[in-house]
Formats: C-alpha cells, structure tokens, sequence
C-alpha cells in the first residue's frame, strides 16, 4: 500500500515561517573537512577510504544578529504573533526557534519538510532529530520512511536517514561524509542517561578509532530539532545537549 500525501496550505505556511527566518543567508552547498581518521595500531586492517574520507559540515549563519531578528520579526507579525525583544541564545545554541502546532496538525511532517526546504534554500544538510522517548523515536522514524516518496517528487532528492546506535557507529561516518540530506534520530536517553551503554557517545572507542563519537557529530555543526522540547528541560540533558555544537 503506497500512501498519498496532500499538501495543506497551512502545513507550508508553518515550513515557510521557519525558513524565512534566515531570508538572505547566500546558499552553500557545505563546507568539506577532512574527516578525523583516527588512530590505527600497528598492524591492524585500515578501514578502505576512511583516511582520505572528506566531511561535508552545514555552512555557519552569515546572517548578522541584527538581521535575524528583523527577519523573526517579518514573521511574527504574519502570525500576528508577539515581537521578540532579542534573539534567544543560550549554550545549547546562539539561535533558538520555538515551533508550536496543535496535536494532529502534522508536527513531523512539518519538521521533515522543513529539513528539505532549508537544504534548498540555504544548503543545510546535517539535521539531527532530539526525541524525549524511544516510542516517539520510532514513529519519528517510520514517518521518514513513509514521506520519502513524497518529498522525493517535491524535492528531487532523499534523505538518508538513521536512528543513532553506539553499536553501529558506521553511520556516523556517512553522517559525516555524505553531502546530501543527513538526518539522525536519536533519544535522550541515548546521550543524557548515565549507563554505561549511553556514555559510549563521550568515550574513546577501540572500535571507532579511538575516537568519541560525539567530537565525529559535532564538527558537522548540526540543526537540532527537539521534538517535544518541554519534555527536555532537564538540567542533564541541556548541559548534554552542548555537546553537539549546534548551529
């Protein structure tokens, strides 16, 4: 069964209020790095390409502060919304955005696409979903499984997406290397929690190259999007979050 979306004029105007947040930002289709390779021992098997492998990390924002509110402001004013006095910045992020939609409107949807819209628009490509549950972390996940045809047809292109796992940490090279649309899902208690599975993110790993996991995303200067970020406000999880040097 292959599902039919319909596209909602308020859905895009929701897509729209966001993106126009960064009117004037000149696309960039990314900036390459040369990915950390880590270290090898002596005599073990060298992982074909990974010493050469380039990065692809989301541009910075050029847009001036200035700029940016007035363009928040533009967009206040369309949803007859209160000014902003300033832009919210805090160590998690220099710019924050809070999104509300009502229950059933089609919250995810609206995240995905906006992903899409500002690749086109800006070139942004490095997206990482911050969910409060693993069960929110799974539909998150069908649902970008189930919309791919959909934004395929709009937007004439894929994203490649993954569901973070410390034990299939792969996926964070092509996370990295990949210069097309990179979105992780990952849970807060994948990164926030103090198991010592869900530490692995901040350690040194024999099987990664001794390298952490977290400096391999965080150089990408990912888009967070928290999905449900009251749920969030812990002071763990907001010292965590740091960690992943946001743009």
């Amino acid at each position: 069964m292959k599902l039919k979306f319909k596209k909602q004029q308020y859905q895009t105007n929701a897509v729209e209020s966001v993106a126009d947040c960064f009117a004037g930002q000149l696309k960039n289709t990314g900036i390459q790095y040369r990915i950390d390779p880590g270290r090898v021992e002596a005599g073990a098997p060298q992982q074909l390409g990974l010493i050469d492998d380039a990065g692809c990390k989301n541009p910075d924002i050029a847009l001036s502060n200035t700029a940016l509110l007035e363009n928040i402001h533009t967009v206040q004013r369309r949803q007859n919304l209160p000014l902003s006095a300033a832009l919210v910045s805090n160590k998690v992020s220099s710019v924050n955005l809070d999104v509300e939609m009502e229950t059933g409107t089609g919250k995810t949807y609206c995240y995905i696409k906006t992903m899409f819209e500002l690749n086109l628009r800006y070139g942004w490509s490095k997206f990482i979903v911050v969910v409060p549950s693993i069960a929110i972390r799974e539909g998150v996940f069908k649902s970008l499984e189930i919309t791919a045809e959909h934004f395929l047809e709009e937007y004439k292109k894929r994203a490649r997406f993954f569901i973070y796992n410390s034990k299939q940490l792969h996926n964070l090279e092509s996370f990295s290397s990949d210069a097309g649309i990179n979105v992780m899902v990952i849970n807060v208690q994948a990164f926030a929690a103090r198991g010592a599975e869900n530490r692995r993110i901040y350690e040194e790993l024999d099987d990664f190259q001794s390298r952490r996991p977290i400096d391999v995303i965080k150089v990408n200067r990912p888009i967070l999007i928290l999905d449900e970020p009251q749920k969030m406000e812990g002071a763990q999880t907001l010292r965590s979050l740091e960690e992943f040097n946001a743009l």
